[in-house]
């Protein structure tokens, strides 16, 4: 038998988004855009900077559960880029999504936010983490949205 997977702290963000853009309930549901206006990052032994200009692009699927689909870049402080793409589901009951759809401060215990991020760079010291799987925790603020990302080892 193998052993267990373990995990190892990656880093942390905290990421400041704008308004949500709602495009309206289409074939899957409704569909939903957050543009992503920057941020911070600290990882173990670096840091660096979330890029303006991605988005989270949600579909919310029941009054439940949404789907997230975010792509941004992070600039390290070495001046190295990473393109993150991080899949995620955000689960809570109806009145408590309302609530953080109003832009409303909400209990994080309340919300299942797990997530699933994968990284591209062409950093030779960085180029590990394209190779490796990450899981994640996630707490959405009305401003911004903290993640805390770990190395499945």
């Amino acid at each position: 038998m193998t052993a267990l997977p373990t995990l190892k702290p990656f880093a942390k963000l905290q990421i400041q988004v704008d308004s949500p853009q709602e495009v309206g309930t289409a074939q899957h549901g409704l569909r939903r855009l957050i543009p992503i206006l920057g941020g911070q990052v600290v990882g173990d032994g670096w840091e660096g900077r979330v890029l303006r200009g991605g988005a989270d692009y949600q579909l919310i699927v029941t009054p439940r559960m949404a789907e997230l689909d975010a792509r941004y870049t992070i600039e390290t402080d070495g001046g190295d880029y990473i393109y993150v793409q991080n899949r995620a589901i955000r689960v809570a009951d109806p009145d408590t999504t309302a609530r953080l759809v109003r832009g409303e401060s909400v209990d994080p215990s309340l919300i299942y936010f797990r997530c699933s991020p994968s990284f591209e760079t062409v950093s030779p010291s960085l180029k590990w983490i394209c190779e490796r799987l990450f899981i994640g925790t996630g707490i959405r603020r009305p401003d911004d949205v903290e993640l805390e990302l770990f190395e499945v080892c």
